[in-house]
């Protein structure tokens, strides 16, 4: 087993976790704690219930009162759909084809003095898999994509004075992927037929790199606060394997390559206000630079160096989110909150295996003080994706091309345990 292997194993066998779908833009997550998704993550970076706060802003760990651990997970069941028509092989479609998850996390924070505090948090920023299989008529132009990572992030806040406070952290990222495309099986494939269900490109590899992020909280007076957040992009270069017909003309060979992936950047510009002293509202902006994710490439030495897998020309997205928090008693808090994202890719660049589409949210969820130092939280959220046409175009293969619409939802449930020591 390679040294890589061994550190994603490693990190996997600890529990941090991995999604098999993404459900905020792209094949990024949103999900880092069950007490952020009672309130569709409206408002992250201006708030601190617990240590994960640190995660979207690390500037709240100034907020945090004691030692604290918080740890939980969320659970992620997408059922999307895929419909069309194949130029030649005629219609086809695939039902869920994206697989259930449970994305777990874990955070810590102490304070060194009575203006810093140190934290380090396990989570994942990106995570996606959709599998069409070989029945797809279409699965020429793409049939699995999958993209995992585990995230390991210390981090330092700093409270400068009772108004301002500054963090920043460094993130150690542990990725692998694939991608691929197949002649379908359940079509007349003509002189091609005995290539039927083989691959004509597919390229896996795995990588390790570093990235940093930053922050700030503006506590205006008592009731009211602003915090902005910045995760720098990460560059990984999957080093792995490709094959496939498309790449040496036959599918019998395997030869070493790589594949460059950048994680993009990312910022979030949120609020948080106190009505009275049972209600807050609170709100937030999410910027990606999804701008760079150009095309997916490989680079494999033995066949002539770079060879293109597929084009993607995604845009950047945007997400909105305004939330709700009621105190209702002593003990419980309730939340709501609604989001919409925005599609990172407009009809004519969309793609079956990443089928990225506008979402809404519809979050509510509750905490409790089970004691003095634990606090027990849920949140549970239905997202709706948008239904969305698509116009898939190969001109090394006839100007073949899959016309179709992708639908869908995805359901949320997530629980978190936070104790204070």
């Amino acid at each position: 087993m390679t040294k890589n292997k061994i550190t994603l194993a490693l990190a996997i066998t600890a529990a941090i976790g991995i999604s098999n779908q993404a459900s905020a833009a792209g094949f990024q997550l949103a999900e880092y704690s069950a007490t952020g998704l009672g309130r569709a993550f409206a408002g992250e970076a201006a708030m601190a219930d617990n240590a994960s706060a640190q995660f979207r802003n690390p500037a709240m760990l100034t907020y945090l009162k004691g030692i604290q651990i918080s740890t939980g997970a969320i659970y992620v069941d997408p059922n999307i759909d895929i419909s069309g028509t194949h130029t030649l092989l005629g219609p086809t479609g695939s039902s869920d084809f994206a697989n259930n998850a449970i994305i777990p996390n874990f955070y810590f924070s102490r304070p060194l003095t009575d203006k810093a505090t140190i934290g380090i948090a396990f989570g994942t920023h990106f995570g996606m898999r959709t599998d069409l299989g070989t029945d797809f008529k279409a699965s020429m132009f793409g049939n699995q994509a999958e993209v995992h990572t585990v995230e390991i992030n210390p981090n330092l806040g700093y409270k400068i004075n009772d108004q301002l406070s500054v963090g920043a952290g460094v993130r150690y990222v542990m990725g692998k992927g694939h991608f691929g495309a197949a002649l379908p099986t359940n079509a007349s494939l003509g002189m091609m037929q005995p290539l039927a269900g083989k691959k004509l490109k597919y390229m896996e590899g795995e990588d390790n790199a570093w990235g940093w992020q930053a922050g700030t909280a503006w506590q205006i007076n008592a009731d009211n606060r602003i915090g902005i957040s910045y995760q720098s992009a990460v560059k990984l270069n999957l080093e792995g394997h490709a094959s496939g017909i498309g790449f040496d003309g036959t599918g019998k060979g395997s030869y070493a390559g790589s594949l460059p992936i950048e994680l993009p950047a990312s910022a979030e510009i949120a609020s948080f206000h106190q009505i009275d002293a049972q209600w807050a509202v609170h709100a937030s902006v999410n910027w990606t630079d999804w701008s760079t994710f150009k095309k997916l490439e490989a680079n494999i030495p033995q066949l002539g160096g770079n060879k293109k897998i597929k084009d993607e020309n995604w845009k950047d997205n945007y997400r909105f989110a305004i939330g709700t928090t009621y105190q209702a008693t002593n003990k419980l808090v309730l939340r709501s909150g609604v989001a919409y994202d925005t599609s990172a890719v407009n009809e004519a660049n969309r793609t079956q295996t990443i089928p990225e589409t506008d979402r809404t949210w519809l979050s509510v969820g509750a905490g409790y003080a089970w004691s003095e130092n634990l606090t027990l939280d849920a949140g549970f959220t239905y997202i709706f994706a948008k239904n969305a046409k698509m116009k898939e175009t190969d001109k090394g293969l006839g100007n073949q091309q899959f016309n179709g619409q992708t639908s869908g939802h995805i359901w949320l449930a997530g629980v978190q345990a936070s104790y204070r020591f």
